[in-house]
């Protein structure tokens, strides 16, 4: 990424979207990140906000525009998960994942739409998963929410695309996170025999794929799916 922009992620705290930011950090823009709770990296600035409640998603948009200016890229990754067998899983399980997951990227894109359209350019990513095309035993309310984004990021390609703004999807397969680590040892074993690669990935090598997405060298990028899964997904 060449341009300095002013960046939001959300669930910046951990994990993936705690990467993505120190990365945008390390590059020299602007970063904002929002939170239900703790701390984005260094050198970012963290508001509170509960994307499934569209008054805090505007509030948060408000602090970030005043403090660093319009944003121009938006990073949807806040997610949560409710695993449960279908027989099993609750409207609740499956209502909540989806108003988080999906609903929480329509509030987060929309709130960020108004800014981008007045500049005639913005960069939009959203944080899907392998499971999102590849499925998920357990995952129905997971995997759901995580494919709409797909359908989602093509509509907006469509629809702001003649307007300078981009929309693409990244779907990050087994990352070496605090949810992965907790695996017993024999389960990621058998997972990475799966997965091509042998390995998990890192947070740092979706953290990269993001900021290509979101710089100069990707303008004519939109609507696309990009596996960051060492070919555990192929040909979805």
């Amino acid at each position: 990424m060449t341009t300095s922009r002013t960046v939001l992620v959300t669930g910046g705290n951990r994990g993936i979207g705690f990467a993505i930011a120190e990365r945008f950090v390390a590059e020299g823009h602007r970063v904002a990140v929002t939170a239900r709770s703790g701390e984005g990296p260094e050198g970012t600035l963290t508001v509170t906000a509960d994307v499934t409640d569209w008054a805090s998603v505007d509030a948060a948009f408000t602090e970030v525009e005043q403090a660093l200016g319009p944003i121009e890229v938006v990073v949807a990754n806040a997610g949560i998960t409710k695993d449960m067998l279908l027989m099993r899983m609750s409207d609740d399980d499956f209502t909540s994942v989806v108003d988080t997951n999906l609903g929480g990227a329509f509030r987060v894109v929309k709130r960020a739409s108004k800014g981008m359209l007045k500049a005639r350019f913005g960069r939009i990513v959203l944080i899907s998963s392998v499971v999102g095309l590849y499925g998920g035993a357990g995952q129905a309310n997971y995997s759901a929410s995580k494919s709409a984004l797909v359908g989602f990021a093509r509509s907006l390609t469509r629809e702001l695309g003649a307007r300078g703004i981009t929309a693409n999807v990244v779907a990050p397969g087994f990352i070496e996170t605090d949810m992965t680590a907790v695996l017993p040892e024999q389960q990621q074993a058998d997972y990475k025999k799966s997965i091509p690669a042998g390995r998990f990935g890192s947070t740092d090598e979706v953290a990269g794929v993001v900021s290509w997405l979101s710089g100069d060298d990707a303008g004519y990028i939109s609507g696309a799916v990009i596996p960051v899964d060492g070919g555990l997904g192929m040909g979805h």
